[in-house]
């Protein structure tokens, strides 16, 4: 497709192309988070063969937001100006070597290296996301669109755990990373065959390119010379770490990827060694077991698409996007403090709702990219949604650290209170920070 191309035909039905993308979006997602969160699956029994203690293994579960969160500006940067087709097949198939190598790491400083190189490519993979769905998408389908690739990261894990954890018991932790590593390997090549942007794309008509352009979709971003050829200013990043509102966001998505990154790194650890349940024996796919691990995500997932709908609907009908936009973020952010809640119970089934209903309200507020959409300056979503990112994934170096810390030998307590004091504030940031949803030019 070209966007010189001739008008739509009078009564022509427009394609629905962009659906296909937002699957292939959901994928990545999948793919990304699985990738980043087998080391919680292999924890346990890594930790076992390595001698691991509480505070090495947190070090080593916080490496890879180590490098992550660090390269999030310059990994910004660099998605203004690729192609998103290209770079993520490269970084993909980069990031699944590094996983598969995992599985070969016999000591501690090794596994560390490669949780540092996981980190440092997958750090572009989330604004090439954003960049995608901004091309895509108009702005009143786009949160209900962020909210389903986002989605991947729950309803993957979900169904994903489970299976991972059966592979650890029966081949060993080797193979968790193996596996998981030679999926990413697959999906960097079909990625590169079948994604093109808007302006590029053979099988989008012209109904659905005016569409998207008309309803505020950057249908052209992927054909911008002025941004490939521009090398990176000051001023630009002084621009993006200026703004009050900006800032509101940023904080806000620290507070929640803190939720999501106790979920994606100590989660298994608290279940088997605090909480003392069974996750490896042979019934893992049924009952208990099976919900332990699969529920919380599921609730995740439930809640972001709940969230991302009930978003775009409010702004169909005319509600602002200050309202539409920042309630299920400040509504969900508050249903996260109810982590708290498993801290005062011993029934395993409690403790299965306090964490399913604490990640249900995380998934509710996850649709937080949106607002990098409409509020980042049109010319730097790329290098604003990597400083946004990069401040929302300090969560995955702190985090994972600082309860390695807190935990003790038999005591998990104070750590769930940290997680769900985090996303108290992150609430408040969005009610005190954030104000009125507008672009900054």
């Amino acid at each position: 497709m070209n966007s010189a191309a001739p008008s739509a035909a009078p009564g022509e039905r427009p394609t629905t192309v962009r659906h296909r993308v937002l699957l292939m979006l959901f994928v990545t997602v999948v793919i990304n988070y699985m990738d980043r969160s087998n080391l919680s699956v292999a924890a346990t029994s890594l930790a076992h063969d390595l001698a691991l203690n509480p505070v090495r293994l947190g070090k080593l579960l916080a490496a890879f937001g180590l490098a992550y969160a660090t390269l999030q500006v310059p990994g910004g940067w660099l998605v203004d100006r690729a192609s998103p087709r290209v770079l993520y097949a490269v970084i993909c198939a980069l990031w699944s070597v590094a996983t598969i190598l995992q599985g070969f790491a016999g000591t501690f400083l090794i596994l560390y290296s490669l949780r540092l190189l996981l980190g440092a490519f997958e750090a572009p993979a989330y604004p090439i996301c954003n960049r995608v769905v901004t091309a895509w998408f108009p702005e009143s389908e786009r949160a209900g669109a962020i909210g389903c690739y986002t989605s991947g990261q729950f309803v993957g894990l979900a169904f994903l755990t489970p299976l991972l954890l059966l592979a650890q018991k029966s081949l060993g932790w080797q193979f968790v990373f193996i596996i998981t590593g030679l999926a990413g390997l697959v999906w960097a090549g079909l990625w590169f065959l079948l994604y093109r942007d808007p302006a590029e794309s053979r099988h989008i008509n012209r109904t659905e390119f005016d569409y998207i352009k008309a309803g505020g979709g950057l249908v052209e971003a992927g054909q911008n010379p002025g941004a490939a050829k521009s090398k990176f200013s000051w001023a630009d990043l002084g621009l993006i770490l200026s703004s009050r509102k900006l800032w509101g966001i940023y904080l806000g998505q620290y507070a929640l990827t803190s939720t999501l990154w106790f979920f994606l790194t100590w989660f298994p650890t608290y279940l088997i060694n605090y909480r003392h349940f069974d996750l490896s024996q042979s019934g893992i796919l049924s009952s208990l077991p099976f919900l332990a691990t699969s529920l919380p995500f599921l609730a995740a997932f439930a809640g972001i698409l709940c969230s991302g709908f009930l978003s775009d609907r409010m702004v169909r009908r005319g509600i602002s996007p200050t309202t539409a936009r920042k309630v299920p973020i400040i509504c969900g952010l508050l249903l996260s403090t109810t982590i708290i809640g498993a801290n005062y119970v011993e029934d395993h089934r409690l403790i299965i709702l306090f964490l399913a209903l604490s990640f249900f309200g995380n998934g509710f507020a996850s649709i937080t990219w949106v607002l990098v959409s409409l509020l980042a300056p049109r010319r730097l979503l790329g290098l604003t949604g990597g400083v946004f990112n990069f401040i929302g994934n300090l969560s995955s170096i702190t985090v994972p650290w600082i309860i390695g810390h807190l935990v003790s030998g038999t005591n998990f307590t104070p750590a769930l209170t940290f997680i769900g004091g985090l996303a108290l504030l992150g609430a408040l940031s969005y009610v005190f920070l954030v104000g009125r949803i507008e672009r900054i030019e």
